[in-house]
């Protein structure tokens, strides 16, 4: 019954707790594309070094291990809803494995973009189609107030 009421609105997510896959500083910024097929940076570079070890941001399932373009990606996809991505990366883990949060996934392999010559992480979040910045998952909701809705106008 609720979920004719509420059509596709219904939606329920499982709380996830995020931490960052390397423990490097942010050398580039997320930049969100004005469309969907605009320029823009879909995530965060943080700065680390080829080897380095790369853990999963939360628990969750791999969606993809592998090669796209000559460049290693891992996407796991998470219970709320989100999916984290991570490149340049060597997978270690296999796709449809179930990972616990800061499981290895993989090491850091090559040099991503602008980066310097020592290397960075590309890490992307997104739900559904819409890419945003993924140091907004470290940060804690806070409290949540529900206010009253005055209906009168």
């Amino acid at each position: 019954m609720l979920q004719s009421l509420l059509g596709s609105a219904l939606l329920l997510t499982v709380p996830v707790a995020y931490r960052p896959p390397v423990p490097g500083a942010v050398v580039r910024p997320f930049v969100a594309p004005v469309s969907q097929y605009g320029p823009g940076h879909r995530g965060v570079d943080l700065a680390t070094s080829a080897g380095e070890v790369v853990r999963t941001a939360g628990a969750g399932t791999v969606s993809f291990a592998g090669y796209v373009a000559g460049r290693g990606v891992v996407v796991i996809a998470h219970a709320d809803g989100v999916s984290t991505e991570y490149e340049p990366v060597r997978p270690a883990v296999p796709d449809t494995a179930a990972v616990a949060a800061g499981a290895v996934i993989g090491t850091v392999e090559g040099v991503h973009g602008a980066c310097a010559s020592g290397g960075c992480l590309h890490w992307g979040a997104r739900r559904g189609g819409t890419y945003f910045d993924p140091l907004t998952l470290l940060r804690p909701l806070g409290a949540v107030r529900l206010l009253p809705w005055d209906d009168t106008g």
